[in-house]
């Protein structure tokens, strides 16, 4: 009977307990948890907290002995795994409730461990001090986590909360709290919230938080906490801080959500070899460099799709398709793992985000040859009721038109048109292939040219010559000595809600009959709302022998750019 065992539960460790034993009834299985629960819902920890998901019971997706019952694996509890030796194959389990140390042997161990919370170095994990006396500063990562910060939010009365990174996990913690009636304050130590957007994208988020009561602090992070002296005061913050540049704030609760790091040191110990960036290093088979020992999860680095870079990817979606490659390979069955490409997407109150791919800073850091193209489009045909703006941004290789990373946002039809790209990115398609796509269509739906389309045949100009453009960052920077011709070509009505410094305006439906005021020995730049009406004046002029670029996104995306 072969002895394969799991350390740690949750995604990585459950899904490779289950494919086990689809693939080996025989073989003797065993997950050793850490914590008390073997199988739960991180994503949803949240949602919970806000109300969202009312029963806790919803979130735990399996007990140890629906595992059994279900796949006859023996899942311990409350065990923790201290030592590996990779030489005899057996490891140390340090069981907790008991306080005793056992051993147990291995034909194949597949690491599960996950990451940990990192909280700031001023602070102290809540549920380990006494809050009457010291920091208190709780992570949002498991079960217990939750429980802990929901216990306090109703002991203390709580009123005011700091959250503490504006990644998905903060953003999500900070909207969920804002239902619950608290005063929210997100603190970020960079210029924008959700690290993956670009900072144009982000900024939409930006309006979004503080349309809804959020208050952003960006460029910071908290430096001190203490008690406050007058908590006795009805109504007084439990908690005074003070930020990196002396601000101080109140709150009655803290939450640490400024990222996770992986768990290696067990992995160390065992003398497996780490990645370039400090995740376990495994290949194609998810196996390290220990041949009996896997690894999957929030732990390991992978080679990402797109960069062929190795890189940690904490995402649910990857440790499941890794826990699967994993078992595979443990019951001779030579399967590969392709690689994570990050896709994500997020709930901010009304808004939807998702991304998938690289971002523009991955891009530049990679020394990639690119190009990018903003769509302000519709979820389904404009005309039919509810129609919502939708706001796309598609990074492709320069010249094969290959579809690298999109950042999508708005209320509806997001994460149909992200699924879409995170498709054409897996199989490396490009704008031809965007543009023959035959996707549904029905007015409550879609177009019937959808925005996915669209962005296939905007590529495809760009790649022709038959257009050029200019993007919100190079504004600043146009010529206004006269020596180029500025032009604003929306409506009069329009301009009323703001310009761009320097252009005249010429609405597009007068710009035929006003072609003797432009100089054909000056290069012509111009803008419009969104990027449509100012393709169709940039065709038009270029075809009278212009030189023309058009601003692309328009007057909408540079007016949410310079909120930053």
């Amino acid at each position: 009977m072969k002895r394969i065992l799991i350390v740690g539960g949750v995604a990585g460790g459950a899904t490779a307990a289950a494919r086990l034993r689809r693939l080996d009834e025989d073989a003797k299985i065993i997950i050793f948890e850490k914590g008390p629960h073997p199988s739960y819902a991180n994503c949803g920890l949240p949602y919970h907290i806000g109300g969202v998901i009312p029963r806790r019971s919803d979130l735990l997706v399996q007990s140890a002995e629906d595992f059994f019952q279900r796949y006859r694996v023996e899942v311990r509890l409350n065990q923790e795994v201290v030592a590996i030796n990779s030489d005899s194959r057996f490891i140390v389990v340090k069981n907790l409730g008991l306080n005793e140390v056992y051993e147990e042997s291995y034909d194949a161990l597949i690491l599960a461990p996950g990451a940990t919370p990192v909280l700031p170095e001023v602070s102290l994990r809540a549920q380990e001090v006494n809050l009457g006396s010291q920091e208190a500063i709780f992570p949002l990562h498991t079960i217990t986590d939750m429980d802990a910060i929901i216990s306090h939010i109703y002991q203390r009365q709580a009123r005011s909360a700091v959250v503490l990174g504006g990644g998905f996990i903060g953003i999500e913690a900070a909207e969920n709290l804002v239902y619950l009636g608290l005063d929210v304050t997100v603190i970020q130590r960079s210029a924008q919230v959700l690290p993956p957007l670009d900072a144009e994208i982000a900024s939409y988020v930006h309006d979004k938080l503080r349309d809804c009561g959020v208050q952003l602090i960006l460029n910071n992070s908290i430096k001190f906490v203490q008690r406050t002296t007058n908590e006795a005061d009805e109504g007084a913050a439990l908690l005074s801080i003070t930020l990196a540049d002396d601000q101080e704030l109140a709150a009655d609760l803290i939450i640490g959500a400024i990222g996770v790091k992986p768990l290696t040191t067990l992995a160390v110990d065992a003398g497996l070899e780490l990645g370039v960036s400090g995740g376990i290093a495994v290949d194609a088979h998810m196996r390290t460099s220990d041949p009996y020992i896997y690894a999957v999860g929030d732990a390991v680095e992978s080679v990402e799709l797109v960069t062929q870079v190795q890189r940690l990817v904490a995402l649910a979606g990857p440790a499941n398709k890794q826990a699967r490659v994993a078992a595979d390979n443990v019951c001779g069955i030579a399967s590969t793992y392709k690689g994570p490409q990050a896709s994500t997407i997020i709930k901010i109150f009304d808004l939807t985000v998702a991304c998938t791919g690289i971002n523009e800073k991955t891009a530049k850091s990679c020394g990639l040859d690119y190009d990018k193209v903003y769509l302000l489009g519709f979820n389904h045909a404009s005309y039919y009721p509810g129609t919502e703006s939708i706001t796309i941004k598609v990074l492709f290789e320069r010249p094969t038109g290959r579809i690298l990373g999109a950042q999508i946002i708005g209320r509806d039809g997001v994460d149909k048109r992200c699924d879409i790209l995170a498709t054409a990115i897996r199989a490396r398609m490009t704008a031809a292939d965007l543009v023959d796509l035959e996707l549904c269509y029905s007015p409550p739906y879609s177009s019937a040219k959808d925005p996915i389309n669209t962005v296939g045949l905007m590529i495809e100009n760009l790649q022709s010559g038959r257009i050029k453009q200019f993007h919100w960052h190079d504004v600043s920077s146009l010529p206004r000595d006269g020596s180029a011709t500025l032009l604003d070509v929306r409506t009069r009505q329009e301009c009323v809600y703001g310009t761009i410094d320097g252009f005249k305006n010429t609405p597009v439906d007068e710009l035929r009959g006003r072609l003797s005021e432009l100089d054909p020995s000056k290069p012509v730049f111009l803008y419009c709302h969104s990027g449509l009406r100012s393709y169709v004046a940039a065709r038009m002029l270029a075809q009278k022998g212009f030189d023309v670029s058009h601003l692309s996104g328009g007057y909408a995306l540079y007016a949410h750019s310079q909120k930053q």
